[in-house]
């Protein structure tokens, strides 16, 4: 695998096009200064997260004794909860009440941008082919860049979408990732009763 095939894979895995209405949602409440730096930090955890993972995400999982399905579904359990408050959100907002009036590494950060997915992507990198870490880490960098990218470009996007347009594509993301969630979990117990064997 090339170091551009690397990053065009991660970079479809971190999924900037899908979370675009979700972090809207969570920063809509917050003045746009503010929404920018939050999305940059937010951004930089996840950064940092994946490349943990990349560097040492084995070796943390043999040394909790967790295996790969036990991230993937709980990260589906938490995009379900997630999914659900989008469609039906309660009255203090989407994650409920949150210190400062904005959110914090959960959800944006992780499982959002450094989901199961992604984090299980950059393991079997790092594991397959232990000798090209500096490879996997540029292709990391290139797809997170571009996610960035795209989701700074969406904090514009209020005020052209509007409230009523807004909630609408929040309800309909709301469905899709309850979708994945599902599909996230039946992943991980599937791969988990495949390890198990009869």
């Amino acid at each position: 695998m090339t170091i551009a095939s690397a990053a065009l894979l991660l970079f479809l895995i971190l999924d900037p096009l899908g979370n675009i209405p979700v972090f809207l949602s969570l920063l809509r409440t917050l003045p746009p200064q503010r929404q920018r730096i939050v999305l940059a930090r937010e951004l930089l955890i996840a950064l940092g997260v994946l490349m943990a993972f990349l560097w040492a995400g084995k070796y943390a999982l043999e040394l909790m004794h967790l295996r790969q399905e036990s991230v993937s579904i709980a990260g589906g359990i938490v995009l379900f909860l997630i999914g659900i408050r989008m469609i039906f959100p309660p009255p203090e907002g989407l994650m409920g009440e949150i210190p400062d009036g904005e959110p914090f590494i959960v959800p944006m950060a992780i499982p959002l941008v450094a989901g199961p997915s992604g984090m299980a992507a950059v393991i079997l990198m790092g594991s397959n082919e232990p000798a090209r870490l500096g490879d996997w880490s540029l292709a990391l960098f290139i797809a997170w860049a571009a996610t960035a990218a795209i989701l700074f470009s969406a904090t514009y996007l209020y005020k052209w979408l509007g409230q009523r347009v807004l909630t609408a594509v929040e309800r309909l993301m709301g469905m899709l990732l309850v979708a994945i969630s599902v599909q996230m979990l039946m992943d991980g117990i599937a791969t988990y009763l495949h390890v198990q064997g009869p």
